[in-house]
């Protein structure tokens, strides 16, 4: 498997040795290259993931979805980013205007934060600290203060319901998401995402193999607590169409509505990515003890691995949106607190004795 950090040393190198940069200035010059790559990423999936769930929810439907624009309608996404750029941003009379413009950067600002933690490839890491998983709960929830600004500095009630919706969701459901990653941190012995992947190397060494039940339930748990997280149906509440018109962007236009739209779907290659990463082996390939098999696996570069895996999570919860009608409130928050709440504080504690008592495939 090609580890990625060859490369970045040498370029280090490069700049430092070879053409005879100041360490300040080489570090500079790779923080401003790899911020570029990062933001290019997070646009280029967003699109794929625009037109994604365009086709699969017209696959749903018994439609065909765009076709018009391009071939097979694979310009339609870039005709709607254009006409997003050039249309005018309003600010809405009586509002905070402060905090109305604020609070699509800080939603933005937690989505990107979050999916510069996710690992790519071996040495492909663009933050990888050794307590990653707790810095990118917390780097993730600014995402939250944002959701509540917008719909408090809009000086709409439709958009202040919206947004006691969706803080209330999101704060409920990241109890259940960081129980699952408790469970994973007990069994790998890290926090480091890196590390997590690096412990799930080898024959039937993926989280949920080596893990078996108490990682199986982690990872249904994480899938569901997850999909509301991202504010995906049927848990899209807190911009329920039907009674709150858009929800808490109602009064955001242009890119204000752009960055909302935006985050949404990156929410979603988000908690797809770090399911992956965590439950089954991030960019780890499929090794089942064979030498001739495993060695055809570790061919195929990681970063192949890891978009598969995390696009194929994606597809699914995406089959879920387009399968089930939208719960209430009443019956999103009962299925937190009554349910995924409950199930994962047992298996927290599940995980822990099989690995207290060594009850797992080493």
């Amino acid at each position: 498997m090609f580890d990625f950090s060859i490369f970045t040393r040498w370029f280090d190198e490069l700049l430092q040795v070879t053409l005879g940069c100041p360490e300040w200035l080489a570090i500079l010059i790779e923080c401003v290259l790899v911020g570029v790559v990062v933001l290019t990423a997070y646009a280029v999936i967003a699109m794929i993931l625009i037109f994604m769930e365009r086709k699969v929810c017209a696959y749903f439907q018994c439609r065909l979805g765009p076709m018009r624009v391009g071939y097979w309608g694979l310009m339609q996404v870039l005709a709607d980013v254009l006409k997003m750029l050039i249309k005018e941003i309003f600010f809405v009379d009586k509002a905070d205007k402060l905090l109305y413009a604020i609070a699509p950067l800080l939603v933005i600002i937690g989505s990107v934060g979050a999916f510069c933690f996710l690992p790519w490839n071996n040495g492909a890491t663009i933050l990888d600290f050794n307590v990653g998983v707790f810095l990118l709960t917390a780097v993730s929830s600014i995402g939250v203060v944002g959701i509540f600004l917008a719909g408090w500095s809009s000086n709409n009630k439709y958009s202040v319901v919206s947004a006691m919706r969706g803080a209330v969701q999101i704060i409920s459901y990241e109890m259940s998401l960081c129980l699952c990653l408790i469970a994973a941190v007990i069994l790998t012995g890290t926090m480091q995402m890196s590390g997590i992947v690096e412990a799930q190397t080898g024959p039937f060494k993926w989280l949920i193999c080596q893990g078996h039940i108490p990682a199986i339930i982690a990872f249904i748990i994480f899938l569901i607590a997850g999909n509301a997280e991202a504010n995906r149906g049927p848990f899209d509440m807190a911009e329920a169409e039907s009674e709150l018109t858009a929800g808490h962007h109602t009064e955001y236009s242009g890119m204000g509505f752009g960055f909302f739209y935006l985050a949404e779907f990156l929410n979603l290659f988000i908690i797809s990515g770090i399911a992956a990463t965590v439950f089954l082996g991030g960019w780890a390939p499929l090794n089942i003890g064979i030498e001739a098999f495993d060695a055809v696996m570790n061919l195929i570069p990681g970063i192949v691995w890891f978009m598969a895996k995390a696009f194929g999570i994606v597809w699914l919860l995406m089959w879920v949106k387009w399968t089930f009608p939208r719960l209430r409130i009443d019956q999103i928050l009962k299925l937190e607190w009554k349910y995924l709440m409950p199930m994962g504080l047992i298996n927290l504690v599940l995980m822990t004795v099989c690995v207290a008592l060594g009850l797992y495939i080493k």
